[in-house]
Parts: C-alpha cells; structure tokens; sequence
C-alpha cells in the first residue's frame, strides 16, 4: 500500500512539473518509496548526449515541493545545454559520482546569465522598515525580525572603492552585509563598517536554522567561445541561503581558446552567512586580453570562486585540479563586501579581497598570491606562500588599504623574483578611493621563514614593504596614513641576507615607523 502511494504521489509531482511518458511512468527504478528524489525518475537519460537539464530542474522542483532529497543515479553522465533555466536546490542533494558535463561552446547570450543551480532557501527576503540611518559598530538593529538574519544594506549617493587604474571606476555604492539574531542584536564579528545617514536599500535574508548539505559530483564546463569582453557567465552554482556545505565537488574546465568572456564564479557565494565548501577540486581559468575602461589593454580572467556579501565564509580542504603555480591561469577566488573568510588546509593559487574583506584568515594552507583590501584582523598561520614576489600585496588600485591589523604566525614564504617583500603597497596620496587610505596599524610577525636562496645573488635582502611612495603623500590631498609599529620574532631569510625595513630606507628615516624585535 505504501509503495502504491509513493507511487502516485512521485507521478503527480513530476505531473505537476511539466513531465511525462517515459520520466513519469519510469517508477520501478526511480521512485525509492518517496524517500528521495531521482533525476532519472524526472527524465534523465543520463548518457553524456542527451540534454538534461530540463529534466534536472523538475527533479528539484518535484524534491522542493515534497521536502525531499536528490540523488543523482549512480554512474550517470548529464549532459547540460543551453537554456533560460536554474535548477532551484532547496533540500539536502547527493551528486554521487555523477559526472556533469556543462556546454557553455554553443550557449549565446541570452542563457549566459543562468546558473545551473542555485542553493536557495524558502524563507522570503524582507524588506527592513523604519531603518533609516545606521552607525560604524552599532549593536542592535531596531527592528528585531524574530529570528537569525543576514541583513545587507546600501546607500546609493555615497561611493566608496573609487577605483583607479586601467580598470578604473566611478566607485560603488557605500554596502555592508551583517548578521542580527531574533533580538536585533548584531553579530560583533561581523560589524558594520560605515555610517549610514541615508539609507537607499535595507533588506533581511532569513538564515534556515537546518544545514542544507551539497555533496558530490564531477563537474565539467566546455569553456564558451564568446569575444574577450566583460560579459560574465554564470552556468555554474550559486549559494545564496545561510548554513550550507558543499562537500567532494570537483570542477574542470576543457576547451579553452585564445579568447573567451569570464565567468562570474564556477562556485558563487552571496547574501548569505555560513557557509562551509569543502574538500572540493577547483581549477584556475585561462588569462586572456580585453580593453579596460581606461583604454588601455588589460587582463581578464574568471575565478572559480567568487564571494560577495557573505559573511562566515570557510573554504576547508580545497584544492586546485590544475597547476596552482601556472602563472598563465588567473587566479582562482576573488570576494567583495565580505566578513571573516577564511582557508583552512587549502592548495589554491590566489586569496583575493578587492572591495573590502572585514578579518579574513589564511591557516594550514599553500597559495600562491594573497591580495587583500580591508578592515580588521588579517591573520597568516602556518601557510606557505610561493611563486609570488610579495607575501602580501594591499591592492593598489583600491587605495592599498587595510584598517587594522595584520598577523603573520609560523608562516613560509618562497620566492625567486628581485626585490621580494612581506607587504607591498602603492598609494601616492593623489587619487580618491573613497575613503581615507591607510596601511596596517600593527603589523606583528612571530615565525617567519623567508626561502629566497634562488635569487639572483647580487640583489638586496627582502623588505618589510615594498612599493609604498616614499613622502606618504604629505602634500598630496589624500595622504596616505603609516604602520605604527612593526613587530618581529623568529624571522629567518635563508639567504643569509639582511631582511631591510623598505625598498626605500630613506623613507622609513622620514615615516618614523617603530620597527620591535622580540
């Protein structure tokens, strides 16, 4: 009897979803006494040639509506076309060891916006009212929603990230994301970073007390074809609900050109808080040329990461399924306007933060680059950076700005290249990012390996920083604020050379930057 009203009820979901014949009647091998849902079971054929996708979207559709879980068939290869379509992942999915294969060589622009899926929760977005004004480490929101929620507000006549360069800008709207429980109270690790005096937009994503789970599958994107422009793709997956992991994925990119437009994140994280994707394989996309809004040539690329408006972002056990070291890939994540990212146990080729990361954390893991503007604490623990010329670049064309602290602990780093630094800065006080420019207040390093043997012998030993111009701006109309105090215990450059405070000494006899060796 139970088996005949699963039966049934698997038929009519999958009625209701716009299937029939074959993927609705198929029930002896689909329909598993409705305790999950199958793709095949929605139409799925499964062999690498025939389309999916509609099929895929049903299935979750069906899964959503009955509050149950995917499963993907064991063994099975989906084949995913072009299509003005997102697979909605509301409930717990286990891809197996089912191989995706994305075609993105024969998707135009107007499907190139869809991802394929998208982790999303049933709860609505609400809109914030009576808010009308918000301060730098406020406390409470009042307006308390009655429970856990990622609030993201805006305000659109104040611009911040003012950027300069060959991909210069008018800057972006003063934004910040934080997390309220049901009181109001707001998260302290999480704070509000700016005064809000006229607030344009206000809304509270509800966080899902439940972890939706993610697991499995072999993913691969046939790269697009479409000119070297800023035209992003998505095709992939995006996370926008609140607790997720996403656990054993892989991704790999085949049938890159010399030309191609980027991708705006294979994997995509934003407007949502804790989230964990983990022991996943992710790959670095190839470089290409385009022109930039400066009319200068410039390159493009596609990170197979990309964060925005999230907070409590872990990236645990990851690692890269091509040459991490392969300076012609770009690099692998990039984030704006989040809080508290971290990698913990990673191989990845980039750590990137362009508009404003708030405390962010580097442990246990390889990189190749880490580039970062923001506020708070920035901690390096027991990780190797390599191939890199800088340990860290503040990124230059954001103003080379961090609020804070940074803290290197029990860290290696490896370079070949002239004129090698732990931090590299470049801000001449000329340009209005948007906000005043500073470096670190503090920086403190306690174990630090410098591995600079295999540079030229005739070159200088590493600096403290690099880069940094060397009157600070004084006369300029957006002076560029010091360190205070740098602090060193257990630096060792395996060369045997001097490890010097700047690439310009006099600089520093001007800064007065208190160099402490503990």
């Amino acid at each position: 009897m139970r088996r005949a009203i699963s039966m049934f009820l698997a038929c009519l979901l999958a009625a209701m979803c716009g299937v029939t014949g074959a993927g609705a009647a198929d029930t002896q091998e689909g329909v598993q006494s409705m305790e999950y849902i199958t793709y095949k079971e929605h139409g799925a054929v499964g062999d690498g040639v025939a389309d999916d996708f509609g099929a895929i979207v049903a299935a979750h559709d069906a899964a959503n509506a009955a509050g149950l879980p995917v499963k993907a068939d064991p063994g099975a290869t989906y084949y995913i076309g072009p299509g003005h379509k997102t697979a909605e992942i509301q409930t717990d999915t286990d891809w197996g060891d089912a191989k995706f294969i994305i075609d993105d060589a024969i998707v135009g622009v107007a499907d190139r916006g869809y991802n394929i899926f998208r982790v999303t929760s049933k709860l609505a977005a609400v809109p914030v009212p009576g808010v009308t004004t918000l301060r730098k480490n406020q406390a409470k929101l009042d307006w308390p929603l009655g429970q856990a929620a990622v609030v993201v507000a805006a305000d659109n006549t104040t611009l911040r990230y003012i950027r300069k360069g060959a991909n210069q800008n008018d800057g972006t709207a003063q934004t910040d994301m934080f997390i309220v429980d049901e009181a109001g109270n707001i998260d302290a690790r999480a704070p509000i970073v700016w005064d809000y005096d006229n607030i344009s937009s206000i809304t509270a994503y509800p966080m899902d007390a439940k972890t939706l789970t993610v697991r499995g599958g072999a993913f691969t994107t046939i790269a697009n074809q479409a000119p070297s422009e800023y035209t992003y793709y998505g095709r992939g997956i995006q996370v926008s609900r609140s607790n997720v992991v996403v656990d054993g994925l892989s991704h790999a990119v085949t049938g890159e050109l010399d030309y191609g437009a980027p991708y705006g994140g294979f994997i995509s994280i934003s407007g949502c808080a804790n989230v964990t994707v983990q022991n996943c394989l992710l790959s670095g996309h190839k470089t290409y040329r385009t022109i930039g809004s400066a009319g200068t040539e410039v390159s493009m690329g596609t990170y197979d990461i990309n964060v925005n408006s999230a907070a409590n972002v872990t990236f645990l056990h990851c690692k890269q399924l091509n040459d991490m070291m392969d300076t012609s890939l770009w690099g692998i994540m990039g984030s704006n306007f989040c809080k508290n990212l971290v990698y913990d146990g990673c191989e990845l080729s980039r750590f990137d933060a362009h508009m404003g990361t708030v405390n962010a954390t580097v442990k246990n893991s390889v990189v190749r680059m880490v580039s970062v503007t923001g506020f708070g604490v920035f901690l390096l623990e027991n990780t190797k950076v390599t191939g890199s010329n800088t340990f860290i670049s503040l990124r230059p064309d954001y103003g080379s700005f961090w609020d804070g602290e940074i803290a290197i602990r029990g860290c290696e780093f490896v370079t070949a290249g002239s004129n090698p630094a732990l931090i590299s800065a470049d801000n001449d006080g000329t340009h209005d990012f948007g906000y005043p420019c500073m470096m670190p207040q503090k920086v403190t390093i306690d174990g630090l390996v410098i591995d600079d043997r295999d540079r030229p012998f005739f070159n200088l030993g590493p600096y403290i920083l690099r880069y940094i111009n060397p009157n600070f701006g004084w006369r300029n109309p957006y002076p560029y604020a010091k360190t205070e105090l740098v602090t060193l215990k257990n630096v060792t450059v395996k060369s045997g050379r001097c490890l010097f405070k700047s690439q310009y000494w006099y600089a520093f006899m001007l800064w007065c930057v208190k160099v402490k060796r503990v």
